[in-house]
């Protein structure tokens, strides 16, 4: 599940939840019943960008959800999820993009890749995800053959990099083929008006996803003696970080001149979360949930620790001090205990509920989940968010938290 924009559901709330979670589901089935089950390793966060851009300039009509059986990673629940040619040119340009991605592995030799063996099927394997996507970029009208050259033009490129070249030198084949597949969600969705806005969001989302990919890696690259892109060119991290910023604002201008039937969620992921990517990749804090929380407080300032009404407090007023005597009752008489937790279950008992939990993958994709033996409540291990939760549904509606004012975005 890789890619840059990784919204933390809290701040998509129920609704955006839903759709994008459909839209998700919807590239990994479009994968699976086009390319086979193998495919779906390559569904990817960034990709279904493309599924939701399209549905959010069409019409509302019917046949954009089915209904889809019971999976594994949504704990072997139904769901409601994207179908059509967004999901298919989501499904064709992951596959094209993920076929470069291992072959760019295969020639930097990257772990087990080192390999002959391996080296080889992997070879195999990109060449089969190319041609796949190929034939399913020709059947929505999607020629691929401008993604594999831009596959072919970076790795020239790069050969040639050094030095004082400009950064934007070598990120430009990520961004012509992005902007030619947001281009064509315009042309899937009746749009055409809206092609040149989004080629230039696509064009400038390239850009920062290469950005962002090099900021990422560079200390493991450095480590490993991998190509850099801001090491080859001595870039430094400060004008990395403009570049990025410049991206940022630029997408944003450039959704202002799309017509979108329901843009909500096209606007919350390209406008909101990718700021939130761009702050994770650098290492700074945008101003979230919390600091909103920390205004909050108002001019009262910040509570004062170890009073009884504060429940921030590590202390209750009557913390096994009896005031009355009496142990820990406030009332006198025996302390007071807590109430049991749930029973423990035996070791074969535990083993069967941990194979359940397991197999239906809920110690990765669940919020929560009971523990096999100990039967507590646990996290799941995607449960983990970057934002303090404690505004729900803010950015569903854009009436607090980083509301659309900050960005200017208009919405």
């Amino acid at each position: 599940m890789f890619g840059i924009v990784r919204p933390c559901s809290h701040r998509l709330g129920e609704g955006l939840k839903t759709q994008w979670m459909a839209h998700l589901c919807g590239l990994c089935l479009a994968l699976r019943g086009d390319h086979g089950q193998f495919a779906r390793v390559v569904t990817n966060y960034d990709g279904l960008l493309i599924s939701v851009l399209t549905e959010a300039q069409a019409e509302r009509t019917t046949g954009w959800r089915r209904t889809a059986g019971p999976c594994p990673l949504r704990g072997m629940r139904t769901a409601s999820v994207a179908q059509g040619e967004g999901a298919r040119l989501a499904a064709a340009v992951s596959l094209v993009l993920a076929s470069a991605k291992v072959r760019d592995h295969v020639a930097d030799k990257d772990g087990l890749l080192a390999r002959r063996p391996v080296a080889l099927a992997a070879r195999r394997v990109a060449a089969s995800w190319g041609r796949a996507g190929a034939r399913t970029g020709s059947d929505v009208g999607f020629d691929t053959a401008v993604l594999v050259d831009a596959v072919d033009r970076q790795v020239g490129i790069e050969a040639l990099a050094g030095p004082g070249t400009p950064l934007l030198t070598v990120t430009e084949p990520t961004e012509t083929a992005t902007a030619a597949a947001f281009a064509h969600t315009a042309v899937l969705a009746g749009r055409p008006g809206n092609a040149e806005p989004l080629a230039e969001a696509g064009r400038l989302f390239g850009r920062l996803a290469h950005l962002l990919d090099a900021v990422e890696d560079r200390e493991t690259d450095a480590a490993s003696g991998a190509w850099n892109p801001l090491t080859a060119t001595g870039t430094p991290l400060v004008e990395a970080r403009r570049l990025a910023d410049d991206a940022l604002h630029g997408i944003r201008l450039a959704l202002r001149e799309v017509e979108f039937t329901d843009g909500k969620l096209a606007h919350l992921l390209l406008a909101h979360e990718l700021g939130r990517s761009v702050d994770r990749a650098f290492g700074t804090s945008g101003r979230g949930h919390q600091a909103h929380a920390d205004d909050a407080r108002g001019a009262f300032g910040p509570p004062q620790h170890g009073g009884p009404y504060n429940p921030q407090s590590p202390q209750s007023p009557y913390d096994g001090q009896n005031p009355y005597g009496g142990g820990g009752n406030p009332f006198g008489g025996a302390p007071s205990f807590p109430p049991p937790g749930p029973g423990r279950r035996g070791f074969w008992a535990g083993c069967a509920a941990a194979i359940g939990v397991c197999c239906t993958c809920k110690v990765c994709c669940a919020d929560e989940f009971e523990g096999p033996w100990s039967r507590r409540r646990r996290e799941g291990c995607l449960g983990n968010c970057d934002c303090d939760c404690s505004c729900c549904e803010a950015c569903e509606i854009c009436e607090c938290c980083e509301c659309c004012s900050c960005c200017d975005c208009g919405l």
